[in-house]
């Protein structure tokens, strides 16, 4: 069985949880706990040396890093149902909605970056004030994507979830913990709706992992 080393809280391995999901793999819970800096202990750098959750660890050891590659190796190896859509003009739609999310606005506001404000003397306040900046530039210009452009359906891309579904919502979870006024984008708000009514998306939620904190 496949082993996922994550943090219930981490978008990124969020992400990953709801493809396992949705593809029916069995996996084996495997948590890091980045608060506690778990991820820089001498165990998990001989696992990935980057020292980022998730890492996928494969049936003979082998190890996949970075979400995003992990999303597209399971896409391929378990192609139903599918990540991205047949046709290439579609699949690049697809990807920079998704990387709009995963290039645009995480690498901004994920913990490491949080905590190096706070070590350089941000407070609750700057740090929240930095991430609602980061979010609304970017999910203005997804919202007019997302409610002007044909190929939207019931979720980003058609009425089926696809990888842009898969990181659009771990970031609108991770918006509430920092009050983001999610007011502006109906369209998100809609979609968002849509996906945590699917099975697959809601028990990856942080709060049912066995790892998760109140």
């Amino acid at each position: 069985m496949m082993k996922l080393h994550n943090y219930f809280r981490s978008s990124t391995s969020f992400r990953v949880r709801i493809a396992l999901n949705m593809k029916g793999i069995s996996y084996d819970y495997r948590p890091i706990h980045l608060r506690k800096g778990e991820q820089r202990g001498p165990a998990y750098l001989a696992l990935n040396p980057q020292g980022g959750v998730p890492a996928l660890e494969l049936d003979d050891g082998r190890v996949i890093t970075q979400s995003m590659a992990i999303l597209e190796y399971l896409d391929e190896v378990h192609p139903e149902p599918p990540l991205l859509p047949a046709d290439p003009l579609g699949r690049a739609r697809v990807r920079s909605l998704a990387y709009a999310v995963a290039c645009d606005i995480h690498p901004l506001n994920n913990l490491r970056v949080l905590n190096r404000l706070r070590a350089l003397g941000q407070g609750d306040d700057g740090i929240a004030e930095w991430f609602r900046h980061w979010v609304a530039l970017e999910f203005a210009a997804l919202e007019t994507r997302l409610s002007g452009e044909p190929e939207t359906g019931r979720f980003c891309h058609g009425d089926s979830p696809s990888l842009a579904d898969l990181c659009l919502v771990p970031q609108v979870v991770n918006n509430a913990r920092f009050d983001c006024d999610m007011a502006p984008y109906p369209t998100i708000r809609r979609i968002h709706e849509a996906c945590l009514a699917i099975d697959a998306f809601a028990r990856a939620h942080p709060l049912q992992q066995p790892d998760a904190e109140s």
